[in-house]
């Protein structure tokens, strides 16, 4: 009887298990977790029982162990034995017997050819045994996930984890496991969120909310991710307005005199149409000053290349001396060190900008850094406009800003109204 739990955790650490189930049957119950009520100083592991063909009734199997006490923490040991019960639910509804040697069916486990294809698995409720709390489960999402997704992202899931978890103590404070969250708390608690902030917000937590909850459904720590089945609601995108030439001149003039970092800044976004935490994230040796090129990391691709423009590099400082692994922007000065995360360097600038120019001239929240790369974006199409046909001007355009199709551009110029029509006066008279 060992040598389905000896064939089991191979192919766990393996990872060449292909998972396929046949319709269930009658002599097995499910498998299920111990895990000690937390305590790690226990062992943990998956037990199951198997229909005796002797007394025809279900008999407790060994308990599977496998690595999982190697572990020190609730979350890897949880992660494992997740794994071993739901490979040997697989290996079970195959009609793998533990009271026998099953040699035809590890033939076909061991060749994965003669392996039919795949069968969605059937939902399986979630294992009571386990009893995780809520803190641990959304921990352990976090940690399934944590490798698929970028530092920010985390960032961003660990937050909504947090604010729900600080809802959950003050609203429901009865609420243990991860079982006792329903539907409806996630509802009042997105409700909360959206009179707190915006619908945009909330949406967002709820994107980021289901996406934690699928984790724990496809690992089979809870039933259903009710979360996806919440509706989203209809939200008004944030735009930043383009500023007039007269504006942007009296901006660009205030900061030679108050501030030429900030403004070289603002020169990367307005005449190389980068975004500002593309430019938080240059480092002197992504400009090529022998090519007049730059690389950098855009929104939807790992690196871009551009040139840069000769109006750019008329104003950018000597940079042949320095490190090429400094940032080129940093508060102090061109060409630094600077270790923050990414995203609290675009907020410090997006901060100075409303200090030193958005308080100055009593600009309203519409105005901000983006507001630059709509502005001169505009300014390039019009130009281009008036001696080539749109296509062309669209054509050229899209060469410059990066965007990834024609359609993106021309949808990104109809928000910003950079496309206007002739005066239409005549056809109305």
């Amino acid at each position: 009887m060992s040598n389905l739990n000896k064939f089991l955790t191979f192919e766990c650490q393996n990872e060449h298990v292909l998972e396929h189930d046949l319709p269930v049957k009658k002599n097995f119950s499910s498998p299920k977790i111990y895990n000690a009520n937390g305590d790690l100083k226990k062992r943990w592991y998956v037990y199951y029982s198997y229909l005796n063909p002797q007394t025809g009734k279900l008999q407790r199997m060994k308990n599977i162990y496998g690595k999982c006490n190697s572990y020190k923490t609730k979350e890897d040991r949880l992660s494992v034995l997740t794994q071993y019960r739901k490979k040997l639910l697989s290996l079970l509804h195959e009609g793998f017997n533990p009271y026998h040697d099953n040699p035809d069916l590890y033939a076909k486990r061991l060749n994965p050819e003669s392996v039919p294809l795949c069968v969605p698995e059937t939902p399986i409720a979630v294992v009571e045994d386990t009893k995780m709390t809520l803190k641990e489960a959304l921990d352990l999402a976090l940690k399934l996930k944590e490798k698929q997704i970028n530092p920010k992202t985390k960032s961003n899931y660990q937050n909504r984890i947090d604010n729900l978890l600080k809802w959950t103590t003050a609203k429901r404070p009865e609420m243990q496991f991860i079982d006792e969250l329903g539907k409806k708390d996630v509802i009042n608690f997105l409700n909360e969120e959206l009179h707190r902030t915006s619908a945009r917000s909330r949406n967002n937590f709820r994107v980021d909310l289901s996406s934690l909850m699928q984790t724990l459904e496809d690992n089979e720590v809870i039933a259903l991710n009710f979360v996806k089945k919440i509706s989203v609601l209809k939200s008004i995108p944030e735009r930043n307005k383009t500023y007039t030439a007269e504006k942007q001149e009296e901006i660009f003039t205030h900061l030679e005199k108050t501030d030429p970092i900030l403004l070289l800044f603002i020169k990367f976004i307005s005449y190389n149409f980068l975004r500002p935490i593309e430019v938080c994230r240059l480092k002197v040796g992504d400009l090529n000053l022998v090519n007049n090129t730059i690389q950098f990391k855009a929104k939807n691709s790992n690196f871009k290349t551009k040139i840069i423009p000769e109006i750019l590099l008329n104003d950018l400082p000597d940079l042949s001396g320095m490190d090429k692994n400094l940032f080129l922007f940093t508060p102090e000065k061109i060409g630094g060190e600077w270790s923050t995360e990414i995203s609290n360097k675009r907020d410090y600038f997006t901060k100075r900008f409303k200090s030193v120019v958005k308080d100055h001239f009593h600009l309203g929240v519409d105005y901000g850094l983006y507001s630059f790369r709509h502005t001169f974006i505009t300014k390039l199409y019009r130009d281009f406009a008036k001696s080539k046909t749109p296509y062309e001007a669209k054509s050229k355009l899209m060469l410059i800003t990066g965007h990834a199709t024609m359609d993106v551009l021309e949808k990104y110029l109809r928000e910003i109204d950079a496309e206007l029509p002739e005066d239409y006066s005549k056809s109305l008279q």
